[in-house]
């Protein structure tokens, strides 16, 4: 009787303990400053709730700067850019694309260099969920890689993605967002 007892409150300190590492890895950031996030970081890798255009990008490099955004991306061989104005209040960042709604949450991480967020993406014809993890680096360490996967985990996410699948010579090529014309 004694043996049931131990092996029950065992299996419920054990089914409890999920849910607050859970809550500690997916747990929002309650205020995040647009400055400490400014300039160019890669896309390392994402989670995709749906099919997206996401699973055939080869490289993304998004360049912050104050309240817009561009983004360079090899999709299928070509580059294609886009720019973008987002608002941020507190952890949510809200953008409109033509008629596409998208709303961000940015999370909390211990990798120094990263900013983790996900995209509820909505448009008339169209909606997706994607998590992402992007870097000033283009590659993480394995325990940054083990708890941005553990955060995918905890959201019910597929498994995480490499952002440069095999194309590694394409994703070494930079970009200038500086000058008008920009190309790769």
């Amino acid at each position: 009787m004694f043996a049931i007892l131990l092996t029950l409150l065992c299996l419920v300190s054990v089914s409890r303990s999920a849910p607050v590492a859970c809550e500690k890895l997916v747990k929002p950031l309650e205020q995040f400053d647009i400055h400490n996030v400014t300039g160019r970081w890669s896309l390392v890798a994402v989670s995709l709730k749906f099919d997206s255009i996401a699973k055939r990008r080869a490289s993304v490099v998004v360049d912050i700067r104050n309240s817009s955004y561009i983004t360079a991306e090899r999709v299928a061989g070509r580059c294609q850019y886009e720019l973008l104005d987002f608002t941020l209040e507190g952890h949510v960042l809200t953008m409109t694309a033509r008629n596409v709604n998208l709303t961000g949450t940015l999370f909390y991480t211990s990798c120094a260099d990263c900013m983790v967020l996900t995209m509820h993406i909505k448009s008339p014809t169209y909606r997706a969920v994607e998590f992402y993890v992007l870097s000033r680096r283009r590659q993480l360490e394995q325990k940054e890689m083990e708890e941005f996967s553990a955060q995918v985990l905890c959201l019910s996410m597929p498994p995480p993605i490499g952002a440069r699948g095999k194309k590694k010579k394409e994703a070494k090529k930079t970009v200038n967002f500086n000058v008008p014309n920009v190309s790769v």
